[in-house]
């Protein structure tokens, strides 16, 4: 069976790049993003902040895979900016981020091969100066017993350093936790076992705990 790849990594921090070339300044401005309103606003934020630059070349990756993703050169030779830009981010294997680059003209050209140069640089300058963070996805579990196991469950969550997301107490108690995509199989059955304090060779699937049900959300 395949392994089932669940993670990619992100930036965990904004940064800043600067790149000087013949008078030309370029500034990689790097954002952590989720979504595409969250590209949105990065866009005007950088574009509020240099009113007077002539271009606002940038390229992001989302999720796992990259996609959706953009490379854009706004107005410079096509291939030039967005493309090396975008090539960063791959390089870092970085999803989840944008990086726009502010291109002040200097008065002189500097063809094709050196705005390669200058946005790719700016570029891979942003990303060092921010750390990687690991993202993993997992799916939702809900853990609902009386208030009497409490005790044993909140043990055996502890026990199997499980993620918790939220925690009810009400007519009744309950817990929602994240389980590692790759490990929801092995991670439920282990749950199951250490609530019913038997092996994992005596539960499967099917298998359910008679004072607390999970349900996944």
């Amino acid at each position: 069976m395949d392994k089932i790849n669940d993670s990619y990594y992100t930036t965990a921090s904004e940064s800043i790049g600067d790149y000087r070339e013949k008078g030309s300044k370029f500034l990689a401005y790097q954002y952590p993003v989720s979504t595409i309103a969250d590209i949105e606003r990065q866009l005007e934020a950088v574009r509020s902040l240099h009113p007077k630059a002539r271009h606002f070349c940038y390229a992001y990756r989302l999720g796992i895979d990259g996609e959706p993703h953009r490379a854009n050169d706004d107005g410079e030779p096509s291939g030039t900016a967005g493309k090396p830009i975008h090539g960063q981010l791959l390089s870092y294997k970085i999803s989840d981020s944008i990086i726009v680059v502010v291109r002040y003209f200097g008065g002189t050209k500097l063809g094709a091969s050196g705005l390669i140069n200058a946005y790719r640089t700016a570029a891979k300058e942003a990303l060092e100066l921010t750390d990687k963070k690991e993202v993993i996805l997992g799916e939702d579990f809900q853990l609902s017993f009386d208030y009497g196991e409490m005790g044993h469950v909140m043990n055996v969550i502890k026990s199997m350093d499980l993620d918790i997301k939220e925690k009810s107490f009400e007519s009744a108690a309950s817990v929602i936790i994240r389980l590692r995509k790759s490990e929801i199989k092995n991670s439920l059955l282990l749950l199951k076992a250490k609530l019913m304090q038997i092996s994992t060779e005596q539960v499967d699937e099917k298998t359910t705990v008679p004072f607390c049900k999970i349900e996944q959300l």
